[in-house]
């Protein structure tokens, strides 16, 4: 718990048997209810993240269907959870979100500031240093094409996937309708703007440990992820028509101060 809030945490995880271990042991102990979503693994991430002395909920897909259905499918599960939480956080298995930087990325929810608070590893000035070129130019582009689309102006990195949102938000959400695979952020705060959400970005440590290497190919991605944002933009253009308050929504609401 923190700060009076029932904190939930949905790690997904694909084939990341050499890191799900230790990204498990890192969650920190105010997260009351741990969800691990195996996308059809083909290592022994299954095995690993069931050896944890750490209490949490296990879910496999018999097929891969994505890292975007793999969140929704924790969402689901932290919906329909008894007790209910009231916010749920996106922590992957791979082990690249700071533990250390959750308080801050729920502080502006517990304010009662946002509905959705996201984590933006470019106001951190080591962004430079430790982030790959090749994430840097992608996660630019992406962030400039994505303020458009999503109605956001202020937000960038929107390819950060260290979040935390409301359950009153979460509601909001048609998870029978997010995109199920790398573009479910672009496609997510599109359809939180439609809804008349708050989205605050939060500075958050990048982290890429020695060896990492990207499981995303630019060149397969570009055809996919420009539908998701054509998609998204025009699905947010046709439910702000039909909901003029969603069309008055401010760009973002910024944190108070970087931490």
């Amino acid at each position: 718990m923190y700060r009076g809030l029932r904190i939930a945490v949905v790690m997904p995880a694909f084939d990341e048997a050499g890191a799900i271990g230790a990204a498990i042991a890192s969650v920190p102990a105010l997260v009351d209810h741990l969800v691990v979503v195996d996308d059809a693994s083909r290592d022994a991430t299954a095995r690993v993240a069931l050896a944890q002395t750490r209490e949490l909920e296990f879910i496999r897909h018999r097929e891969n269907r994505g890292v975007g259905a793999s969140i929704v499918t924790g969402y689901r599960r932290v919906l329909a959870a008894r007790g209910g939480a009231d916010v749920a956080v996106v922590m992957a298995g791979d082990g690249q979100m700071d533990p250390a930087d959750l308080p801050a990325l729920l502080d502006p929810v517990a304010d009662g500031r946002a509905d959705y608070a996201k984590g933006n590893r470019f106001l951190r000035p080591e962004v430079w240093r430790e982030m790959p070129p090749s994430r840097i130019f992608g996660n630019v582009v992406l962030s400039v094409a994505t303020k458009a689309t999503s109605g956001y102006t202020d937000i960038f990195d929107s390819q950060c996937g260290y979040t935390a949102i409301t359950r009153h938000a979460l509601e909001a959400l048609d998870l029978d309708r997010v995109f199920p695979r790398y573009g479910y952020p672009n496609d997510i705060l599109a359809r939180l703007h439609a809804a008349g959400m708050r989205v605050v970005d939060v500075p958050v440590r990048p982290v890429y440990g020695p060896g990492w290497t990207s499981g995303i190919r630019a060149p397969a991605a570009v055809a996919p992820l420009s539908k998701v944002l054509v998609r998204s933009w025009l699905g947010r253009l046709r439910a702000e028509m039909k909901t003029p308050a969603a069309r008055s929504l401010p760009g973002a609401v910024r944190p108070r101060a970087a931490r």
